[in-house]
This record gives structure tokens, sequence and C-alpha cells, in this order.
């Protein structure tokens, strides 16, 4: 979702991207929608970071100059539940990428981190110099990434690093080709409303009215996806020109109630979302936005777009998309990636996928079908088939395969036709000679 976003925004400030993705929470169809967008086609790769000889084989590949970092899972609940996959893929993903960008020479990064990371007894605003906790195994994982990042940087080597923490990302690209999909039931906010205004859920459970908020709600910092995405844009300007390690929120520094999002969404789509009061949800806190000043004066970022262009943009996605098969830049989380190269010669690799609510096992997606796609996807325009995920979870099966992409400096979106998967002794078509299906190259 906020990958295939900052690919589209990647390509128009002129950056060559490849991007890499196991597609265990991807749609494939979003290639086809980005390299539309864009107006033009990148490399994409089909590599889970768990197979660090074959992240290791795209940097060898793609002279890649910079790395955007997506590729995680993200659902907290799921994290409770199955600890020892998230510790496993996301922390070891990071370090196979760290080892591969090291070998390449490749030593600026931007990492999606996330606003979880401020814990449960900070006051907002919240300001990147805050103490940090976590409640959670993903929140955790958020917080050790950060800090194997910033001891990195601190052991020597030229590292430039971005740690980008993230509020609330809704939102959808203005054509309606590309918007949050997420496999089953949805863990976030619009999403959730999204399907409840398209009919394919009865109603919004809302979760708790009675906090100190103004309407009772939980108040959260919401900000569009595409001023998220230029967001990674700028915070690749400041890695490309700087030597150091920084955290920087991207939020808009205002807080939404969750009555007024769904009040904000009933004006913009004419349509009345059902709702219900339900208990409070486990961890959450009543009110969280960001202190967005150091975006500002670091990066020279802050966002543009107000919340009923939020929901007018995710409300056009889901009309046009109402069948849930038609075009999904990925689940709820992390799913394409995006690079940009610190000089238009080189690329920005980007790793996706494995984000949102799929689980560790779901693999990688195998020649043309991810785990967790919809039986429709591929239909979006331009859309190309991707080959068998590398790695040890090629063939959609595998532990751990999720969240595994990692990006490399090419700009690659997901799956698109000019993507190779190499690697991958269980991958489809794998054998001595490569193996050209639909676009798709098979090593």
């Amino acid at each position: 979702y906020i990958g295939s976003h900052t690919c589209v925004e990647l390509l128009g400030a002129g950056h060559d991207i490849v991007c890499l993705d196991n597609f265990s929470n991807a749609r494939h169809d979003a290639i086809g929608r980005i390299e539309r967008l864009a107006g033009r086609e990148f490399p994409v790769y089909a590599v889970d970071l768990l197979d660090e000889p074959g992240v290791r084989r795209v940097f060898a590949r793609e002279r890649i100059e910079a790395v955007v970092h997506f590729a995680g899972l993200k659902a907290v609940g799921e994290s409770v539940r199955i600890p020892l996959d998230y510790y496993h893929n996301n922390l070891t993903g990071t370090l196979n990428l760290c080892r591969a960008m090291a070998e390449a020479g490749c030593r600026k990064l931007v990492f999606s981190s996330s606003a979880t990371v401020y814990g449960m007894d900070n006051k907002a605003p919240f300001r990147e110099d805050y103490p940090l906790s976590a409640t959670n195994p993903y929140g955790m994982t958020k917080l050790m990434i950060e800090r194997i990042l910033t001891d990195l940087h601190a052991a020597g080597g030229g590292w430039s690093i971005a740690l980008l923490r993230y509020f609330n990302p809704i939102g959808a690209h203005e054509s309606g080709l590309l918007g949050e999909s997420p496999n089953g039931v949805p863990n976030n906010l619009l999403p959730y409303i999204m399907q409840v205004a398209t009919g394919r859920l009865a109603e919004l459970s809302v979760y708790g009215d009675d906090y100190g908020t103004p309407d009772g709600t939980c108040v959260r910092d919401y900000l569009h996806v595409v001023d998220l995405a230029l967001g990674h844009v700028k915070a690749l300007d400041w890695v490309a020109a700087n030597s150091g390690v920084e955290a920087v929120n991207l939020g808009t520094g205002n807080g939404y109630s969750v009555l007024e999002v769904v009040s904000a969404f009933e004006r913009a789509s004419g349509v009345a979302i059902p709702r219900r009061i339900v208990g409070r949800r486990p961890g959450d806190i009543a009110v969280g936005y960001a202190d967005a000043s150091k975006a500002k004066a670091l990066l020279g970022w802050e966002a543009q777009r107000d919340l009923a262009r939020m929901c007018e943009d995710s409300w056009r996605f889901a009309s046009l998309n109402a069948a849930g098969d038609g075009a999904g830049a990925g689940a709820s989380g992390n799913s394409s990636g995006a690079a940009t190269s610190c000089d238009s010669a080189g690329a920005v690799a980007a790793t996706c996928g494995g984000a949102g609510s799929a689980r560790a096992g779901d693999g990688a997606a195998t020649a043309g079908s991810g785990a967790g796609t919809t039986s429709g996807n591929s239909t979006g325009a331009g859309a190309r088939e991707v080959a068998a995920s590398s790695g040890p979870s090629a063939a959609g099966s595998g532990a751990g395969a999720t969240g595994g992409n990692s990006m490399g400096t090419s700009a690659a979106g997901k799956g698109a036709g000019s993507a190779t998967a190499c690697e991958g002794a269980s991958a489809a078509g794998s054998g001595a000679q490569p193996k050209t299906e639909r676009g798709a190259v098979q090593c």
C-alpha cells in the first residue's frame, strides 16, 4: 500500500527504481497500475528478504544506490499470537538486507518504522526525543530495528539512515488505480469503513466511546498516503546528501477521532455507515498524534491533504474496485516497495511485501498468484504476471516467507513483467535454464 504509492512518486521525481517483493501480502496487478501512472516500466524481483543469497544476487545484478525498506509483518494482534514469526521475519529480513547492502557498498537507507514505538505513556503530540517502548511483538520489532540501524551507523562505514515513524496513513491515489486492499477482514479503520460502504461488511465496530476525548472515541493522526509517499522522496534526498541517522515523524500534527473520520467519509461518499459501540480494545491509547516540526525542518516536508481529501480518494478507490479484485496496491501493510536512486543513474531498491495481516508461512507468490491475492487479481490495466518467488518459501508456502521483501536500488514494483525471480531451489520453474513466463523470468 505505502510502497506502491511511493513507487509512483519516486518515478515521477525522475528516480530509477528496483522492487523486491515476496508478494505474500501484495497484488500483482498493482505493478501494471504503477507503471501506467508513471508512464514507464521498472524491474521487479520476486524475492523474500529471508532468502539472503537471493537478496545478494539482486544487489549484484543491479546498481543500487539507496534502499527504502518497507518489508515486514505488521498486524499487532497477530504478532501477539505468533511472536517468533514476527521476530524472525522482521529482524532476520532486515539483517539480511543490511549485510547485502554493505557487501554492495550501498549505505543509504530509509526505514519504515512506526509511531507504535512511542508506547503507552507519552503525551501527544509525540516528539522524536520522547522515551521509546513497545507493548506488543510487532512494535518491539520496529524498536529493535531502529536500535540495530542506529548501532550500524555508530560502527562507522558512512551509513546514512532515516527512520520514518509513520502515524496513520489512509487515502488512495487520486486516479483510483491504487489504494489499500487488505487481505481478509481489515485491521485498520478506513479500509473497514470502505468495506462497510461497499456492502462487504455489515457494520463498523467502534472500540470504546468512553475515552477522555471530545466524543469519547480514540483520536489518531491520519495522513494521506500520497503525502507519506512524498515524505519518502524527501527522506531519500536527505540520506543522499548526509551521513547520519535521524528519526523523523511523518504525520499531520492533527488528531481526528474515530467518529470524526466516519462522518467525513459519509460526507465524501454519501453513504451512511452503520456502526456499533463495543468495548475498548486492549492496548489502545486515547490520543496519539505527531509533532511534525522536525520533518519540516530537516526534510522540508509537511502534509498537504486534509481529512476530506483522504476520504474522497479512499471512496473513489473503493467504488471503482468494489468487487475487491480490480486493483489493490497491496494489503494494508507495506506491500509494494519503492526505491530511488541518489542520482538518476542509479536505482533505489524498495523492499516490499509481508506487511498487513499476512502470516508467516503464507509464502511468496507462485508464478503469478501471490498468497492473499484474490482469484480476480492481475486484472488491472497493464498487469503482468510475476515469477515464482525465490527463496525457501517459493511456491506460496514455506515458513517465515511473509514480509520478507527488501528493496534494491533500481526501481521495481512488484511482479512487473520485467521482474526476475532468481534464486530458490523450490521456485517454480527452477533449474539450470531460465524459464520465461509471460514476461517474468524464473531462474
